[in-house]
């Protein structure tokens, strides 16, 4: 019989909605604890490390869900880990796990975009199929994964894409590496890498900022008053910028501070193609590190880890282009 080791950490499939006045918000107890989860041949291990609305979940929990995973593993009682997380930040999570964690048993993080009590809520069953799934001897070595509405997702990749269905979950460009329900667990494709960092604490300030049109030097100037440890930036198209925040830029780098750029788009990759001042070909010849096809929020988890590691920007430009 597999053991599977159950966290919960709050979110909406851990509250519940008001009759009333229709909010949503936790009560108490995890009402998840109080149904039965029967999957065949699994025997699960339930705690509830804290109960905490997505949005109040920082890097110092996600610290503290990787160290509670390995505290189990370690001597090779369990099988496989759920970790059942509020939607907004999930992601995030799911990724710093999968950056952090070095262990071949399958880890899955779930959740739902319906409270327990509210119609058509998809909670437990979302649970039911992540126990499955980290049951499963194929789901070995595969890294984190995200298990919402039959699909199964690699953290890296996933992202929510609507404010509110149920099929928010997606992984843009390459799609679901399995899909689960109540008869089938299937793999049809499989991540071709895993990278992991060492870490044993976050301490570093960095900053996520996303470009737009008319963006001005009064933003960096901001930015380096507040001396951050590394910036990301949701660049424009293929990885360009305003041409006002390339005096700033260029001064953070002279002092050492990596900054990141991503895409804002939510297909494709930065490449440093335009030749013009704020363009990918200009912003790579100052030492910019491009992302290798992370969003915005991912990318700074990466940089938060690369930073535990290194503080040498070539260092951290070969870890982004993995």
């Amino acid at each position: 019989m597999k053991k599977v080791l159950i966290l919960h950490t709050g979110g909406t499939i851990s509250m519940l909605e008001d009759e009333q006045s229709g909010a949503v918000r936790p009560e108490g107890s995890n009402p998840l604890t109080n149904f039965s989860l029967n999957v065949n041949n699994v025997q699960t291990i339930v705690k509830e490390l804290f109960n905490l609305p997505s949005p109040h979940i920082t890097p110092k929990e996600m610290l503290e869900i990787k160290k509670e995973i390995e505290h189990h593993a370690k001597n090779g009682s369990i099988d496989g880990v759920v970790v059942t997380h509020g939607t907004d930040t999930l992601e995030e999570t799911a990724y710093f796990l999968d950056l952090a964690l070095d262990l071949p048993i399958p880890i899955v993080v779930t959740g739902a975009m319906r409270s327990n009590n509210e119609l058509g809520s998809d909670g437990l069953y979302n649970l039911l199929m992540s126990i499955k799934v980290a049951a499963s001897d194929e789901a070995k070595n595969l890294g984190v994964l995200v298990v919402m509405n039959d699909e199964i997702h690699t953290a890296k990749n996933v992202t929510k894409t609507h404010t509110s269905n149920i099929a928010t979950f997606q992984s843009p460009q390459y799609g679901p590496i399995g899909i689960v329900n109540k008869k089938i667990l299937a793999f049809h494709h499989y991540p071709l890498r895993k990278e992991t960092y060492s870490i044993t604490k976050i301490s570093k300030h960095v900053l996520l900022l996303k470009a737009y049109a008319g963006m001005d030097e009064k933003i960096m100037e901001a930015v380096e008053g507040l001396n951050p440890d590394g910036i990301v930036i949701e660049a424009l198209g293929q990885g360009n910028l305003p041409p006002a925040l390339v005096p700033g830029m260029k001064r953070l780098i002279e002092k050492k501070v990596p900054i990141v750029i991503v895409s804002r788009c939510f297909n494709g990759i930065v490449q440093d193609v335009y030749d013009y001042q704020g363009g990918g070909k200009h912003l790579k010849q100052l030492g910019v590190i491009f992302s290798n096809g992370l969003n915005g929020q991912k990318a700074r988890i990466k940089l938060l880890v690369a930073l535990e590691k290194t503080s040498d920007l070539t260092e951290i430009e070969e870890m982004f282009s993995k």
